[in-house]
């Protein structure tokens, strides 16, 4: 009986090597995709204030402030300001005004003040200041009240 056992159990030990000996490998593969993109974040807003002949109402002016936007980038995008099209003037302002939106960027990209679309090819992070000048025309000025125009920036 004695024999049996040791016969027996070195028939399981040959089974558990030759189990071990039958084990396998897989390799996981892990892919990913990133679409260009672009995030922006409102940082600050901005200040407009009247030239001394009343014609400009700008963020160049004295005593005002540009707008400016957080901007993180995959690359392969391109930025750019929309035409302004929300704007609140006070009722006695009724003769035209011209709103030119410009923007200019510092960081990852450095972007020139422009008013036109710029391609972002590289990846990174900047900040974008935005600019934005109400114009009168001939011998019109702006009334007193309050005015507020949105400026679009865009990234696509």
């Amino acid at each position: 009986m004695l024999s049996f056992r040791a016969a027996f159990g070195a028939a399981l030990l040959v089974v558990c090597f030759d189990r071990a000996a039958l084990a396998t490998t897989q390799n996981v593969i892990f892919n990913g995709t990133i679409t260009a993109t672009c995030t922006l974040v409102v940082a600050t807003n901005g200040t407009m204030t009247v030239s001394p002949d009343l014609q400009s109402l700008s963020s160049h002016n004295s005593g005002g402030s540009a707008g400016t936007v957080t901007l993180t980038t995959t690359g392969g995008v391109s930025l750019s300001v929309d035409p302004v099209t929300i704007t609140t003037v006070p009722a006695a302002d009724t003769t035209a005004i011209t709103w030119t939106p410009t923007y200019s960027a510092s960081g990852a990209h450095t972007i020139a003040e422009t008013g036109s679309a710029t391609s972002l090819t590289a990846p990174g992070a900047d900040l974008v200041t935005v600019h934005l000048a109400g114009t009168k025309g001939g011998s019109n000025r702006f009334a007193s009240g309050s005015y507020q125009a949105t400026v679009t920036v865009r990234c696509e």
